[in-house]
Formats: structure tokens, sequence, C-alpha cells
């Protein structure tokens, strides 16, 4: 069996094992990754050897560094990035490359339409019908995007969407509340098949969906980091957050992962504090007392369009994995039309937790 696994911010570990009686076997640990002294990569492989195959990520790292020779260096590697791979390995998770990609990116849409997109594409790469999917989102008007689990009413001041005509709607991934207007937003969404993330912990799915973003923001100059649960920050501030929903197969079987971020491009701070409610709760725990210093715009950081930051981006993601250009079915269209009519376009969607 074969995994593999990028450790944010660092290199990628490469494991191959195989499984007898119960027991890891044959353990071949291998990277870019830098590690001394040279017989530390003995010692991992020796410390893997002979593991029970249900060992968790966090007990196969407990494992490693009780075996490393005193003074072991690791630079770009982890003992948890290992065991990560370990486990992504005896899951038999696939990797970014073995798919052939889609991107979508059309012109602006309506928010409800945006949020049932989500759910209807995510739902067919679920099914096997359509490849693993990059959709990059135009916004047809402002809206406030709040989470699946959050109340409306303690989240949007109605008063102040109605002032600057805001359309609040809900999405199906949890998470917490994004204010967006056309022109100053960079959202996009990543529909993927389950076994990408296999072997993966929810938080390290996370990292591990936003590792190419962070990759392209660096290459326009920013260095930006995955800060968990669902951040990515800069040392200016964080720049976007991220949210995820599960959806299952057909028939109970392998499903698919949705994986969206919302960045800030450019930003209205004044407009959003009267349109969010954002509580103390929020700012302390963010480390700031004002709302405005939460968020720091792309505009700011990189100097230029926010279309030559898409186009940045989308080259970025091409040059790694591939990327082949595609659309939106009629049919695929049709049924988020009639899911932004019927749920993400109703109020008892939008208030199913008032």
């Amino acid at each position: 069996m074969h995994g593999e696994y990028k450790v944010p911010g660092g290199k990628l570990v490469v494991v191959d094992v195989d499984v007898e009686d119960g027991v890891l076997r044959h353990v071949r640990v291998a990277g870019d990754f830098f590690l001394e002294p040279d017989e530390a990569l003995d010692a991992v492989n020796g410390a893997l050897e002979g593991a029970p195959a249900d060992t968790d990520a966090a007990g196969l790292a407990a494992r490693i560094d009780a075996a490393l020779p005193a003074g072991t260096v690791m630079y770009g590697l982890t003992s948890e990035g290992v065991g990560i791979a370990v486990r992504r390995a005896l899951a038999r998770a696939t990797d970014w490359t073995d798919y052939d990609w889609q991107l979508i990116h059309e012109a602006p849409q309506p928010p409800a339409l945006h949020m049932a997109l989500d759910e209807v594409l995510t739902a067919e790469v679920a099914a096997g019908r359509r490849p693993p999917t990059l959709r990059v989102w135009e916004w047809g008007s402002p809206a406030v995007i709040i989470g699946s689990f959050q109340s409306l009413r303690n989240e949007v001041d109605p008063q102040g969407a109605a002032r600057h005509g805001v359309e609040v709607v809900r999405r199906i991934s949890g998470g917490g509340a994004m204010f967006v207007e056309p022109g100053n937003t960079i959202t996009y969404s990543l529909s993927v098949p389950e076994s990408l993330v296999q072997g993966l912990s929810f938080q390290d799915s996370y990292a591990y969906l936003d590792d190419w973003v962070l990759g392209a923001l660096g290459d326009l100059g920013v260095r930006a980091w995955y800060q968990p649960l669902n951040d990515i920050a800069t040392d200016q501030g964080k720049i976007a957050g991220a949210a995820q929903k599960r959806m299952v197969g057909p028939g109970g079987g392998p499903g698919a992962v949705l994986h969206h971020v919302t960045m800030s491009y450019d930003i209205d701070a004044d407009k959003m504090v009267e349109v969010l409610r954002i509580g103390r709760e929020k700012l302390s725990d963010k480390g700031t007392k004002s709302a405005k210093k939460r968020v720091d715009p792309l505009r700011r950081q990189t100097g230029l369009p926010r279309e030559a930051v898409i186009e940045r981006m989308i080259d970025s993601f091409r040059a790694r994995y591939g990327l082949a250009d595609g659309k939106i079915t009629d049919e695929e269209l049709a049924r988020a039309e009639e899911l932004a009519r019927t749920k993400f376009g109703s109020p008892e969607w939008t208030a199913r937790v008032p």
C-alpha cells in the first residue's frame, strides 16, 4: 500500500507499507524532506514496523518520537505527518494528480444559486458523474452567507442588511458568517471525491485542501498559512475562511467533500459591521478588539486587480495538478435553479436556526 501526504508548509512524505496479521510490515518512508542524522530514517521505519494496523496517526507519531535519536532535526517533516501518510496508505487514499480536474468559472450568479450549485456539483462528484471540480464564483449581488448552524438573528442586523441591499442566504456547511460584495471578494469551491482526504482527520483535511492556495498566494508575494480550524492568515491578519460539507455517495457508498473558501480582496469594513452582528467572544478569540481589523484584504497585500489575482490562482492550480476548462451542464443548472427556489431562497431554510 502506498500513501502520500504533504506536510502543511513543509515537504512531501511518502510511505509504502504492507499489513500482515494485523500489524505493519516492510515500512518504507521517503520524501523530499530533510532529516538529520541519517540513521534517524531507520529509526522512523523501525518505530512503525510491527505497529498495530489500527493505530491512529497520533499513536504512530508517538512511536516515532520515542524512537528518534537524541538531537534529531526534522525540516519539512513531522512525526505526525509520517503517521498521516501511513493512515492514508492504509485507507488507500487517492492523490490530487490521480484525477482530471475541471474548472468552472462562469458569469455572475445570484447568492442562492451559488449555494445550490455547491450542493448539486458535489453530489454529482459523489455519484461519479462529474470529475473533481474547482469552481470560482462570481457574485451577482452583495450577500451575507451564514453557516448551516448559525442563528440568523444573532449573526445579521436585518435593518443594516436591508439598508445596504444585502441578501442573506444560508449554506450547507458549518462555520461563520461571511460578508461579500461583487468585485471585493474571491470565492471558490472544491468538490472532491472522499478518497482524496481518506486517512486525514477533519482538521487535517482543511490544511490539506488549503495547501495549493497557500502556494498560489506565495507566488503572489503573500506569505500565508493555515490557521486551525478554518482560517487562512498572514502577518497582516486573516484573509480567508473555509468551510466543509461531507456528502454520502449513492446507496451509502463513498461520497464527496465540498470545501469552499471566501477570500477578502477588498472590503467595506464600515458596511460590514453595520450588516453583521460580530460578538465580543468572536473578536476576543481572534486577538483583536475591532471587527475592522479582523480581515486584511488581498488588494492591499498584492497590489493587483482582482481578476489578476484569480487568474494567477487558477494558473497555480493548473501547474500543480492539471485543470481543464469546463462548464455547468444544463441538467446541473436546472437542478440548482430548482434548489435555489425551493430551498436556498426560502425563508424556512434561511431562518431554520432563527
